[in-house]
């Protein structure tokens, strides 16, 4: 059986929570499981997003064909 606990919000974070619900009878437990989802998910996301960006600066940093020319100074 599943436990359940109480949360204290503020009335602001209710109605945005409110807003959010796809339909009415949606539960907040819902809407707060798929909240955290999509934050857990978003942060693999940037991550990747990152690394590759890394990896492209990395590649023209280390692919510099002046610095090669420096080298045969």
């Amino acid at each position: 059986m599943s436990q359940f606990t109480t949360v204290r919000i503020d009335v602001e974070v209710l109605e945005d929570l409110n807003k959010l619900k796809k339909h009415p009878r949606e539960s907040y437990n819902e809407v707060i499981s798929e909240l955290v989802d999509l934050a857990k998910h978003s942060e693999s996301y940037q991550d990747r997003f990152l690394s590759q960006i890394q990896k492209a600066k990395m590649k023209e940093l280390w692919d510099n064909t002046e610095d090669e020319a420096w080298e045969r100074v």
